[in-house]
């Protein structure tokens, strides 16, 4: 990400910024992660980062653990953000829906059965829940969108 501006990022939330500066780049080259951003002109005004891992069965909320092994394969939504001057105008809802529909992608090739993010506000869990995530019974605030049947 050397081509893009990312000092004039600011979400409002210091780790999300933070990890925008200092570790999306270092991952992307470890291949840890994979940061994918929305720009303008040469700006990042929102980002968002995908991961690969796995999930306790246990920790699984019912339609997502149905008939999976233990643990269940998922992508991991890492981290979401928007800068403030484009808060509230759908950036991050379009955001969530491409890191779905590259989860989705990933899935026809790798065995993957859902998306989680680990929601840090309780505003953040109710983003989430109003796409249809589902909290683990055994984390609340861990959230899991099931991709059972393509959906």
């Amino acid at each position: 990400m050397p081509e893009h501006d990312l000092g004039d990022f600011v979400c409002g939330v210091a780790s999300l910024d933070d990890w925008l500066k200092r570790r999306a780049n270092a991952n992307q080259i470890n291949r840890a992660s994979r940061t994918y951003v929305v720009c303008e002109g040469s700006h990042v005004v929102g980002y968002y980062c995908l991961a690969s891992g796995a999930l306790a069965l246990n920790e699984a909320p019912g339609p997502v653990r149905r008939n999976m092994p233990d643990p269940v394969p998922i992508t991991i939504l890492g981290r979401l953000a928007v800068d403030r001057s484009w808060q509230g105008k759908g950036l991050g809802a379009a955001l969530l829906q491409d890191a779905v529909a590259r989860t989705l992608r990933a899935a026809d090739i790798i065995g993957i059965r859902g998306l989680l993010v680990h929601a840090i506000s309780a505003e953040a869990k109710a983003f989430y829940e109003h796409y249809g995530f589902l909290a683990s019974p055994k984390q609340p605030m861990a959230l899991i969108l099931s991709l059972k049947g393509g959906t």
